[in-house]
């Protein structure tokens, strides 16, 4: 963990959207599993479980060293993925 620069990835909206999506589902199977269920109708559950799916699948996808869904050039150049030089 200290390996990772959280001070960037939390200045990137889509990563932040995607972390946010992630904490629902956790949270949501968390209460389910002690018994705790959301008094909210079966499509509207549906909507929100298919948006925050699409916001957790998307911040999978995005690079968060960059601004936007896009890689670096440099990183679009790579046959595999970099390793750092310690």
């Amino acid at each position: 963990m200290k390996k990772i620069n959280w001070k960037v990835r939390f200045k990137n909206k889509t990563w932040v959207v995607a972390m946010i999506a992630a904490i629902f589902f956790v949270g949501q199977a968390v209460l389910y599993v002690f018994g705790v269920t959301w008094d909210y109708n079966e499509l509207l559950q549906r909507v929100i479980t298919v948006v925050t799916g699409v916001f957790a699948v998307w911040g999978l996808i995005i690079d968060p060293t960059t601004e936007g869904g896009t890689d670096s050039i440099q990183a679009r150049n790579y046959k595999e993925p970099r390793k750092d030089e310690e």
